[in-house]
């Protein structure tokens, strides 16, 4: 089959398709014949070898952690799942492999009749990070949010877990992904100098807890939210200097499981939550371009220029 891998950090183009064995589900997974998988910024940044240190990997190294596809072949001990069903989910963080023509699942739920192929297939790894966040934030209805980067494939998808939630949630976009904030029930406002003045007006009880999908402003997110311990970064590698947590999903990250360890319950559990508010009407899977299999390399180029409003994703 096809997948998509790197032999080496670099920039984009070390991205290339390869010919590799087709894998085979084990114990407590599920293997798809994936339509759409998703290119995740942190696998970008993996790639350019900016997170080595946190995130070491073994050459070659396959890429996607988020795919749609139909089952067909399912491991053992694994019930209410069969052949010929349409699901989405995530692989193992340790394999990762959903850029492919066949991915392992180890965590996945109905892919919802409300979305695309495109939409489902990426959507589980910002469904479970951004679920991951919020958990660790504790948020709840009555809190209010900022979530710093908030148009990204991240992003967006937490500004709708945070909203479903009961929370309110301000968002930091540039100006012309507002209005797609709004549509989203964030209320925007630009990043960079100024925020904390500009999050003041929005929220002038202030807020509960801080959201950084973003990077680069740990001072001004810690400032604006009173205390390091109510501020949580996905794009941060500065983060324990500020005391603030960094939260990567690699195995044991923030729960103590396996993240992607068979049927993960934490991860199914949120993979739940966005199948019932996908169908509520209430969970958009923003898609910002979506390439060809053998143009991944392009798809890395368009991540790593943080100018795409949304999720971009490979079709198989």
């Amino acid at each position: 089959m096809r997948a998509v891998q790197f032999t080496e950090y670099g920039p984009p183009g070390v991205v290339h398709v390869a010919e590799v064995a087709a894998p085979h589900a084990g114990p407590g997974e599920i293997r798809v014949a994936v339509r759409v998988s998703g290119v995740a910024p942190g696998e970008v940044r993996i790639r350019s070898g900016a997170l080595r240190e946190v995130v070491p990997v073994t050459f070659p190294f396959r890429t996607g952690f988020d795919a749609a596809g139909v089952v067909d072949e399912v491991g053992a001990g694994v019930t209410g799942v069969g052949v010929g069903d349409e699901v989405f989910g995530m692989a193992t963080t340790a394999m990762r492999g959903a850029n492919a023509d066949f991915a392992i699942l180890a965590a996945w739920a109905p892919k919802p009749a409300a979305w695309s192929w495109e939409e489902a297939g990426g959507a589980a790894g910002g469904v479970e990070t951004a679920t991951r966040v919020l958990d660790r934030l504790a948020v709840r209805a009555g809190h209010t949010v900022l979530i710093q980067g908030a148009a990204g494939a991240v992003g967006t998808i937490a500004v709708q877990l945070a909203v479903g939630r009961g929370a309110t949630v301000i968002g930091t976009a540039s100006e012309h992904n507002h209005d797609t904030l709004r549509a989203l029930g964030a209320e925007p406002t630009t990043y960079g100098a100024g925020l904390a003045e500009r999050v003041r007006v929005l929220a002038p009880a202030g807020v509960d807890a801080v959201f950084d999908c973003a990077g680069g402003s740990l001072p001004d997110l810690i400032a604006i939210a009173g205390d390091p311990g109510r501020v949580v970064t996905i794009a941060d590698l500065t983060a324990a200097a500020h005391g603030v947590h960094l939260s990567h999903g690699a195995p044991s990250d923030d729960t103590g499981a396996a993240v992607g360890a068979g049927a993960d319950p934490l991860a199914v559990h949120g993979l739940a939550i966005a199948v019932t508010l996908a169908g509520e009407g209430r969970l958009r899977v923003p898609v910002a371009a979506a390439f060809p299999l053998a143009e991944a390399a392009a798809a890395h180029e368009l991540s790593e220029s943080r100018h795409a409003p949304g999720k971009i994703v490979l079709v198989s």
